[in-house]
């Protein structure tokens, strides 16, 4: 019956409004995560501007938004940089410090190495023992 009774345009502003809804909520989260990410804020600054985004929500994200917009989109590339880095590191380990050659591939180098005169009998063996040793 309810259903029945509800036009196409109240259920579009209904959507709207959802639509809306979560992206306040989305706002929200964003600011108070950057709020306590900040390294440049002390600790009374960012009591102050919770303070301000809990009792005046409107007004206190747009201010925000406004006053310290720049600094969230440096603070999301510097976390997306340290992750993009800690995967790097992860990467690297995992796949050994051999940098992704296989021990067949660093001996090949090696040999053209000592081929070519790069590196002596006596270094070529050295190599070649520490390289079978790890």
């Amino acid at each position: 019956m309810l259903a029945a009774e509800w036009g196409t345009g109240q259920v579009l502003w209904s959507i709207i409004w959802f639509t809306m809804f979560f992206i306040w909520i989305w706002l929200l989260i964003m600011v108070f995560s950057d709020i306590f990410r900040s390294r440049d804020l002390s600790g009374v600054a960012k009591f102050v501007w919770i303070f301000f985004v809990i009792f005046l929500p409107y007004l206190g994200v747009f201010v925000y938004l406004i006053a310290r917009g720049h600094k969230m989109g440096e603070h999301a590339m510097e976390d997306a940089k340290a992750r993009d880095e800690a995967a790097q590191a992860y990467i690297r380990q995992t796949v050994g410090a051999s940098g992704g050659h296989s021990t067949a591939a660093e001996l090949e180098k090696l040999a053209a190495l000592r081929d070519s005169g790069v590196l002596s009998a006596e270094e070529f063996e050295a190599q070649k023992a520490k390289l079978l040793a790890s």
